[in-house]
């Protein structure tokens, strides 16, 4: 990666410096006109600046952080103690007039500044997955490959990495061969449990054969969703601001590949706009839960997660959501998403 690529201008859009984000695969842009340091801007700054109200047609400079930390091109031997203690992610190296010359990473210096969430986690793994089929006529979903992993094994261990240790898995269809296959393997960082579910309930109703199973919060997650996101930062976001439910979203960008025209009376052309774009936040089924959502739900009612999301939300209950990049939201839903998940694994391995 050429350095120039982690440069944004200062009066590029939200927008646009979501997109570089994710074209560099970096959690960190520089503000630099011809190269001297100004500002630098993260994904976490981007999240803050959006939750209090910004927009993504607002300029970037609005979002990023004018006091950054950096060190002098001669001192780097003390890039990974500053790394560690500031926990962040990169750190500029500047020459004797203020011009980034290098960036040291936390990754490349193998610093971990993940926050840990040594929480449950609740994974609805028992739906028939009619979407991918022929696949799940043979396996259940959970169990689908995406590389040399099933899926389900893949979410879980994205969790265990940020201190999860207590899995519990809702179970239906096929749940014995669910069960054989986690059963069978060895030197596991979290433990497996089940929930056997008789009569399909949807996305919310699964969670009622919870009750008095959890007793503090605890994740919950779709089995077709893996995130690249900081669980421990969700966790302390949620607890941060109270949240009985948080909701982890993506946002969506979208161009129109057509003209779009808004008719008008008599059969008038009112407007007409060529390729429009499309923003939104799009949910990607996966949660934060307070326990008293379970202890609430009927029993045997059957009901998707959203409409009880909105439930609570109409009657005024602290729902929030927690903002991430497009990029880093793989949902395997789909045949042509699993093909596309699977490629995105291979080039991160």
């Amino acid at each position: 990666m050429k350095l120039e690529e982690l440069f944004i201008r200062e009066d590029a859009t939200i927008l646009q410096t979501m997109k570089q984000l994710d074209e560099t695969g970096q959690r960190i842009l520089f503000i630099a006109p011809e190269g001297r340091l100004q500002a630098v801007l993260t994904d976490g700054d981007l999240r803050k600046f959006l939750l209090r109200g910004g927009r993504l047609e607002d300029p970037v400079r609005l979002a990023a952080n004018y006091s950054p930390k950096s060190l002098p091109l001669e001192e780097r031997g003390r890039a990974k103690a500053m790394l560690e203690r500031h926990s962040i992610d990169a750190l500029p190296l500047l020459d004797r007039d203020g011009h980034v010359t290098d960036v040291v990473f936390a990754t490349g210096l193998d610093v971990d500044n993940r926050k840990q969430a040594n929480i449950p986690v609740v994974v609805m793994a028992g739906g028939l997955g009619t979407r991918l089929y022929p696949y799940t006529k043979i396996l259940p979903k959970p169990l689908i490959p995406v590389g040399e992993k099933p899926i389900c094994e893949l979410i879980l261990e994205r969790f265990s990495d940020f201190g999860c240790r207590r899995m519990v898995l809702v179970v239906n269809y096929k749940k014995n061969m669910i069960k054989s296959y986690f059963n069978d393997l060895e030197d596991l960082r979290y433990q497996v449990e089940y929930v056997d579910e008789t009569e399909f309930l949807g996305t919310g109703g699964g969670l009622s054969l919870l009750k008095g199973k959890l007793d503090g919060t605890f994740f919950f997650s779709n089995c077709d969703t893996l995130l690249d996101v900081d669980y421990g930062d969700v966790y302390q976001y949620h607890k941060k601001h109270g949240n009985l439910i948080t909701m982890i979203c993506a946002y969506k960008h979208y161009t129109v590949p057509y003209g779009v025209v808004e008719m008008g009376e008599n059969g008038a052309i009112a407007a007409m706009r060529e390729k429009p774009e499309l923003n939104f936040l799009t949910n990607t089924g996966v949660y934060v839960v307070e326990p008293q959502v379970v202890e609430e739900m009927e029993e045997g009612r059957k009901v998707g997660f959203p409409d009880v999301i909105d439930e609570y939300r109409q009657r005024g209950l602290p729902v929030g959501v927690y903002p991430i990049n497009e990029s880093a939201w793989m949902d395997m839903g789909q045949m042509e998403e699993l093909e596309k998940m699977r490629r995105r694994l291979e080039q991160q391995a």
